[in-house]
């Protein structure tokens, strides 16, 4: 079958018009586009979209149809699928020295780009859009949250395992007056954090988490532990547990795939999250047996959806005082990383957890909050 009847099969399945009028349905610009899915799959299909080679009004709704159907069954395994698949089974792609690659190439991009989407405590997660439809209110709502499943109290030592730009260290600190260490290995996030909590009992420390020392009553570990790799799990877990005080509870916040496997998306991995990986419920529980008790487990996938929605929304406002900084490609870049991603929590395709974790299981049992 010839390259584009395959494709127009594949979308026709998905309710997906070539050229069609509805805002789901894709344009083609270059005809070369059909052999580039087949030879490249998922990658070829941003790096297509970068170029300008199709367009998409509606691109989120026109991921969610393509994953619904599982398109990717119907794509033939090419030969950097299985090296990409190799990579990650022979190397450690996170290691010390690695792991500082999505660092330099990601979180270090400029602060202000990331000022100008994000809400005002700086979260690069997944808001808690309960009743509200409101970005900020919800991820307001999603560090109190997080802040009641830890019961912090103004007592209490926080250890927060890549702290981003400060902001859930700066909310636990005014409104429960403990004290947080937060810890990253981005030079930038941590410049701006030092700033951010100033006048606060916060103290922000550029820190890989193999090298952690103390002890701490509540550890946090949110948005993070997708740049850890599945075998590094059991490390970054007993890190936990091994500075985290008897009677404490550990939070972990990530987004999830629903089966186990050992890579990423191939366009992901090489333009926006170097050497990332979404773990599975499989691979946490192995990581954490025998080291925590596992007291509760949210899953509010559905809500990155409108997360990732409202961050393109704006990004593409603010786009025109960032035109002589970055390049037109770098938009598209971004807007189908945003835009595809929101598509794959639509479909449901990957989903967001929040998991509580106890050194010894909470005496008299762990009352969930939603």
């Amino acid at each position: 079958m010839k390259s584009r009847a395959l494709i127009e099969k594949i979308l026709d399945s998905a309710d997906v018009k070539i050229n069609g009028n509805r805002p789901f349905d894709i344009q083609i610009h270059n005809e070369k586009f059909y052999d580039r899915i087949l030879s490249e799959g998922s990658l070829g299909l941003g790096e297509s979209y970068m170029d300008g080679w199709w367009d998409c009004e509606q691109l989120d709704e026109l991921i969610r149809r393509i994953l619904i159907v599982d398109a990717k069954k119907s794509i033939p395994k090419t030969l950097g699928v299985a090296l990409h698949f190799l990579r990650s089974r022979v190397l450690n792609l996170q290691t010390k020295t690695r792991s500082k690659k999505v660092a330099k190439e990601h979180y270090d991009l400029g602060n202000d780009l990331y000022m100008a989407f994000l809400d005002p405590y700086n979260q690069y997660t997944c808001g808690y859009f309960k009743d509200t439809d409101k970005l900020n209110i919800a991820q307001e709502q999603k560090l109190e949250l997080i802040c009641k499943k830890l019961q912090l109290k103004k007592t209490d030592k926080v250890l927060d395992i890549g702290c981003g730009w400060g902001g859930f260290a700066k909310y636990a600190a005014e409104h429960y007056g403990c004290h947080v260490t937060g810890i990253s290995i981005s030079e930038e996030q941590i410049a701006y954090a030092k700033e951010f909590v100033k006048g606060l009992p916060v103290d922000i420390i550029k820190m890989d988490y193999r090298d952690l020392t103390g002890t701490y009553d509540k550890v946090l570990i949110c948005g993070m532990i997708e740049h850890v790799g599945y075998k590094n799990y059991r490390k970054i877990i007993k890190k936990v547990s091994e500075h985290i005080s008897d009677d404490g509870l550990f939070l972990l916040h990530t987004i999830g795939r629903n089966t186990s496997t050992t890579t990423t998306d191939r366009w992901i991995e090489k333009y926006i999250f170097p050497n990332s990986m979404l773990p599975s419920p499989k691979q946490l529980m192995n990581g954490s047996e025998g080291l925590f008790t596992m007291e509760d487990w949210h899953n509010f996938g559905q809500y990155y959806d409108p997360t990732l929605v409202a961050w393109w929304e704006n990004f593409d406002k603010s786009w025109p005082e960032f035109k002589g900084k970055y390049t037109e490609r770098f938009y598209r870049m971004f807007r189908y990383y945003l835009l595809s991603c929101a598509g794959a929590f639509r479909a449901r395709d990957i989903q967001l957890w929040q998991i509580v974790f106890s050194p010894e299981g909470v005496p008299g049992g762990y009352k969930s909050i939603r």
